[in-house]
């Protein structure tokens, strides 16, 4: 619905929308047709980024796509620098100074220049460009030659206008174009920046290179010195306190503290089997029995005591000696001599001659031996595991302190190789670093295809979309109702009907009724004919119907005198009560003899009549309303036989907005018509009205809609 509205509201404008769109064309025509034509040079640059040719020899290989984007950035923002721009500038206006054949028609600034002073522009700007610095506005003679490069349209601002810098698509190269209304300026445009950019860049990338080269040489040396320094440290607290390698020498005293525990145990475990077994033996032997044997033996103890010392001293030397083999022949030996010396006690022994104990002494001699060396073996073992001991505690704090040094080493050999390897790896991508390239020189082109036709249809089509967008800003914010839908969505209450526009002054029933000829005329009457069956279906039987309106002149006094007049042709006898005290256009059109101020008092008989089935009743007008002229209860009675003597009564009242005025008529009413002009917007003022008639509990019978500009329809 929105769009067929606003469809109406285009053609509505259709002149418009044809007029300017055709004089903007013709006015574009004279603008575009001497424009000159447009020459457009472009070049690439090999960047080397994406070619895998130029990443054999780098192990990184080929930058991520976002990698790519980021460098590809990178590489188009350098080439639009201010200071290369510059340079372009430079190089234009030198070539236009010194070669007889200049790119464009000189300025009339730089016709006013004398020789010596295009000697000095030419210095001036050729000091410039090879110093890649920028004019300065600071300084008059600069400023006046930034003016020069202006006034030739060769200043960075303009240049920058025409250029463009853009990666191809997703290749390696970047593209770099310029237009101009000559093909020799812009190839000299583009091969000047290009050359002028991998210059610049190409300087700027090595120096940063041979920088970080230099920085990280420096850095590799230092950290070789800190590591040679901490190494040194370390050998000079070696020297200084006899250390040779404490791994090996805590991990040998560690051995031999396990070994000696070892033969500690055993040593223990014989002793007490020797002492056990001796207790036993002593046992199986009377009181007189040991005298006999410790009387017979005496003689021969002082042997076996003195080969048992030295096999203790032996003993001993072999377990300081760390249990070296050397000693162990000399052991076996002693310990077979001092068996012998047993024997030979044994074969000595002076025993009862009743008991034959002879082999049982024997056995206890040789187990106190025994016994007598595991005791001496387990002195001489706890006094090397204490020996043992004191060396391992003196190697602890050696180690601690070796192990300090040895962590600043290792950090310090971390720090060395991590500086190593990035000299290494920044100093091979210097050797290999990729090199941007121009691809393909620039060279003056055709003309490119002229866009005069183009501009012009494009300023056509602007022109209408601009009408458009305007018609349509004016559609959007026009809040004004315009056809009978509208008025009933925007109130939500019903609608009855609506009127056409009446042209002409003074209002005249007999030419709206009588003349057939007309169409206007012919519509009119049929729209009141409309209204007036849908008036008849909201009565169903009641007689008295009030015509108002949300505000003055909406058309209330046609619409009434209208359907009074279309009742009475079909034979009904009909009242026209005019009860607009403000504005009383019934009375003053139909002169009635009757007024409401004298019948709601006199109570009279006469009345005048506008056709022989219309009777009037109009009012005098002023500052009164209905209840002033008489009491609720006698214009009840008076209404009852109004009622009586007609078959519709129409009440014209004052406007909704005179307040008071217009509702006082209501209360009479069986139904009420409200009349609204379109082209008009609900003011916030007229809501309040809107919401009385919604709580009239059915007494709104629905809108009507005058001066609607809709064409007849069958």
């Amino acid at each position: 619905m929105e769009l067929g509205n606003f469809l109406k509201v285009l053609w509505k404008h259709i002149n418009l929308l044809i007029i300017i769109p055709l004089v903007t064309i013709i006015v574009s025509y004279f603008l575009v047709k001497n424009l000159a034509d447009k020459y457009v040079s472009t070049t690439q640059i090999a960047t080397g980024l994406v070619d895998e040719s130029s990443h054999m020899l780098d192990p990184t290989g080929i930058a991520q796509d976002q990698q790519l984007t980021h460098k590809f950035s990178n590489l188009i923002e350098i080439m639009k620098l201010k200071k290369l721009v510059n340079q372009v500038s430079y190089r234009l206006m030198i070539h236009d100074l010194t070669d007889p054949v200049p790119f464009r028609k000189p300025s009339k600034l730089l016709l006013t220049l004398s020789d010596a002073a295009r000697k000095h522009a030419i210095q001036v700007y050729t000091d410039k460009a090879n110093h890649l610095e920028s004019l300065s506005f600071y300084i008059n003679d600069e400023k006046g030659l930034n003016e020069l490069l202006r006034s030739m349209k060769y200043d960075e601002r303009s240049l920058r206008a025409d250029l463009y810098v853009v990666r191809d698509q997703d290749s390696d190269f970047i593209l770099v174009g310029y237009e101009s209304d000559s093909a020799q300026l812009s190839a000299f445009v583009v091969n000047t920046l290009s050359i002028e950019f991998i210059d610049y860049y190409t300087h700027t990338i090595k120096k940063n290179e041979n920088d970080a080269v230099d920085y990280l040489s420096k850095f590799v040396n230092e950290k070789r010195d800190t590591l040679n320094s901490k190494t040194n440290s370390l050998r000079i607290y070696k020297i200084k306190n006899g250390i040779l390698n404490l791994e090996d020498q805590a991990k040998s005293i560690f051995d031999k503290t396990v070994e000696y525990n070892d033969r500690k145990l055993q040593a223990e475990r014989e002793l007490a089997a020797n002492i056990g077994t001796i207790h036993s033996l002593d046992e199986k032997f009377d009181p007189k029995d040991r005298q006999y044997l410790e009387a017979s033996v005496s003689k021969y103890n002082l042997a076996v005591t003195t080969t048992q010392e030295q096999l203790h001293l032996l003993t001993d030397r072999y377990v300081r000696s760390d249990f070296n083999p050397i000693y162990r022949a000399s052991i076996d030996s002693l310990s077979l001599k001092l068996t012998q010396q047993l024997n030979q006690t044994s074969d000595k022994y002076i025993t009862n001659p009743l008991i034959g104990k002879e082999e049982l002494v024997r056995q206890r001699a040789l187990l106190e031996i025994n016994r007598d060396l595991a005791k001496y073996s387990i002195s001489s073992i706890n006094k090397a595991l204490s020996e043992l001991n004191t060396k391992y505690n003196r190697l602890v704090p050696f180690d601690a302190t070796v192990k300090k040094y040895q962590f600043d080493i290792d950090m310090a050999i971390k720090e060395y190789m991590d500086a190593l390897n990035r000299f290494n790896e920044t100093n091979f991508r210097l050797t290999n670093s990729v090199k941007v390239r121009l691809v393909d020189k620039a060279a003056p082109d055709v003309a490119e295809p002229s866009k005069k036709m183009l501009l012009i249809i494009l300023s056509g089509i602007a022109s209408f979309t601009f009408c458009v967008i305007i018609l349509f800003v004016i559609f959007f914010f026009d809040e004004t109702i315009k056809d009978p839908a509208q008025l009933a969505n925007n109130t939500k209450l019903p609608l009855l009907g609506f009127l056409n526009t009446i042209s002409g002054g003074s209002l005249d029933l007999k030419k709206l009724w009588d003349v057939e000829h007309r169409e206007k005329m012919k519509q009119f009457k049929e729209l009141i004919r409309s209204i007036r069956f849908e008036v008849d279906q909201e009565l169903r039987g009641e007689k008295v119907l009030a015509v108002t309106s949300l505000a003055n002149h909406e058309g209330k006094t046609v619409l009434a005198i209208s359907l009074a007049y279309s009742y009475s042709m079909i034979n009904k006898k009909v009242l026209l009560i005019d009860g607009n005290f403000l504005n009383p256009t019934i009375s003053q059109t139909a002169h009635p003899k009757l007024y409401l101020e004298d019948y709601f008092k006199n109570n009279p008989d006469n009345y005048n009549s506008i056709s022989n089935n219309i009777n009037v009743i109009g009012n005098h007008g002023g500052d009164i309303t209905l209840l002033e002229v008489s009491d609720e209860n006698f214009i009840r009675s008076k209404f009852s036989e109004l009622k009586l003597k007609y078959d519709i009564i129409i009440i014209e009242t004052p406007p909704l907005s005179s307040l008071n005025k217009s509702k006082e008529w209501l209360l009479f009413a069986n139904k009420i018509i409200a009349v609204f002009e379109a082209g008009k917007s609900i003011k916030k003022s007229q809501k309040e009205d809107i919401k009385f008639l919604k709580n009239l509990n059915g007494k709104f019978a629905g809108w009507i809609l005058n001066k609607a500009n809709i064409k007849d329809r069958s």
